[in-house]
């Protein structure tokens, strides 16, 4: 969950943050894109594989029974970006990152002077804001990432998702990034940081348990906020989420029974599995190459509670990062990290798959022989049964 500081790690996270923050309808989005901006040349995230465009919306939620446990006041605020199932040639782009948050981004990697602002806000994704929603109800996954990165992170992810057919929400915690965008104008940077060095990180996990909770209250409750919401079947929910954001499944879960199911990508738990289990509930464990038995003694200790279907599953070549976008971009910009040599597009590819098929198999039913045990095509994956 701590961010690696080597001099090649650094410059690869830095050039790797330009992923979409999602901008329709709320005064955190940025204006689209200018005509010179859309032809300069950019990197592109991979095209979802699923048969459905992607809808994107953004939306800001406020708790108002919560005080901010970074900031001491005011109430806890949350930033989502929904992405849906929708109808082809429908809805238009936008920017995904505001400048300031690209900015923020490259100054807190010492790279502000190197990379133009604009190569940071202008990657290129499929999803479309204002894309009409296709009609059904659909299962829902709530993404949150790691801890210091914005939500975008995980927009590969959350695009497959939505093209194959599942309401995914990415949520920003407020102060928990290094720059995420609000209403008002407001840019909220990383309180969290200095904070939880003495709080610990189980403060961290628990309290975004809490803001799942909210949020899906305000997504399948009987006032929701989202103008989509009737696309969310809330009988099938699931959390994922990268690093400290994986962890927080976890937590989630024990606190929230609408959570029917689990993934943390190589994310240490911060928050134990409790001593009861989760009520027979299916949790994956991904992980990068260092993380199978023995790598990390919480997932050696939490494995044994875990008590309905589990697997735990590691990529060789893979690093901390490997479950978000960074590789890909990373790959696309010639920056290849030593430590994570499986390639970018790999790393997606495999990301994708495994996570599509726990999700497809626990809120669909759907067979997925693919999480049974090792793929010809997938020497890299590894199972383990400690």
């Amino acid at each position: 969950m701590t961010r690696r500081r080597t001099a090649a790690a650094a410059a690869l996270l830095a050039l790797l943050l330009p992923l979409p923050l999602a901008a329709a309808g709320t005064a955190a989005a940025a204006d689209a894109p200018s005509a010179a901006e859309r032809s300069r040349p950019t990197v592109e995230l991979p095209r979802p594989t699923g048969p459905f465009a992607v809808g994107r919306e953004d939306l800001h939620l406020v708790d108002r029974s919560r005080t901010d446990p970074w900031a001491g006041s005011g109430p806890r605020e949350l930033m989502v970006t929904m992405r849906y199932p929708a109808r082809r040639d429908t809805g238009g782009p936008a920017r995904y990152l505001t400048r300031e948050e690209a900015r923020l981004l490259l100054v807190d990697r010492g790279l502000d002077q190197a990379v133009p602002v604009e190569t940071l806000a202008g990657t290129a994704s499929a999803s479309r804001t204002g894309a009409r929603p296709l009609a059904g109800r659909h299962p829902l996954v709530v993404l949150s990432p790691g801890f210091t990165v914005h939500r975008a992170t995980l927009t590969a992810l959350a695009e497959d998702l939505a093209s194959r057919g599942y309401v995914v929400a990415a949520v920003d915690h407020a102060y928990e990034s290094v720059g995420t965008a609000f209403p008002g104008g407001r840019v909220l940077t990383c309180l969290a940081c200095d904070k939880a060095q003495e709080t610990g990180m189980r403060a961290v996990s628990d309290n975004r348990a809490r803001d799942v909770s909210f949020l899906l209250d305000r997504l399948t409750g009987p006032h929701p906020a989202w103008r989509h919401a009737g696309l969310i079947d809330p009988g099938r929910i699931a959390m994922a989420g990268h690093s400290i954001g994986g962890a927080s499944a976890i937590a989630a879960m024990a606190a929230d029974p609408r959570i029917r199911a689990g993934v943390n990508m190589d994310g240490g738990n911060a928050t134990p599995v409790p001593e009861t289990g989760l009520g027979g509930r299916p949790f994956l464990l991904l992980g990068a190459q260092q993380r199978g038995p023995g790598g990390n003694a919480s997932w050696d200790r939490d494995w044994p509670q875990l008590d309905g279907w589990k697997r735990w599953i590691t990529f060789d070549g893979s690093g901390h990062f490997t479950f978000s976008d960074f590789p890909s971009i990373g790959q696309q910009l010639g920056l290849d990290d030593p430590e994570a040599p499986l390639p970018g597009a790999r790393s997606v590819e495999l990301t994708r798959r495994y996570v599509g098929a726990f999700l497809d198999r626990h809120l669909r039913g759907q067979s997925r022989p693919v999480l049974d045990g090792p793929s010809a095509d997938a020497p890299e994956v590894r199972f383990h049964t400690p």
